[in-house]
């Protein structure tokens, strides 16, 4: 009985960390209408400062908890730097009554390699 316990312990945990959010859709950021969307950028401080998104409110994962009354009750699109804080943090704005309509998955370090790669072509 304590085994089928802690093995369902351990299945939610893994469920909601890892399992992908369905009804969240990947959205570039060049096709979002400003208007009608709140864009809330949950990367690092250190991250978003390298990168920054105009218009974003900037709240780091590690803060949502206790801040996320600052958020708008509007149409929300996050800027996540990797698939666990999307789930993490969707999962946790639709718990507290947001409508959270997209996300973009931003990594700094991903861009970088990116365009140096472009750079050595380019210069070949």
């Amino acid at each position: 009985m304590l085994l089928l316990l802690l093995t369902t312990i351990i299945a939610i945990i893994l469920y909601r960390r890892y399992f992908p959010v369905f009804g969240v859709h990947c959205i570039n950021l060049k096709d979002l209408v400003l208007g009608k969307i709140k864009i809330i950028d949950l990367r690092d401080y250190n991250e978003s400062d390298k990168n920054p998104i105009n218009g974003a409110l900037n709240m780091p994962i590690a803060y949502l908890k206790r801040n996320f009354k600052e958020i708008p009750k509007r149409e929300l699109h996050l800027i996540v730097s990797s698939p666990l804080e999307k789930n993490i943090g969707i999962r946790f704005l639709r718990k507290k009554g947001f409508c959270v309509v997209g996300y973009s998955i931003v990594n700094h370090h991903q861009l970088l390699v990116r365009e140096n790669s472009l750079k050595i072509e380019t210069n070949g």
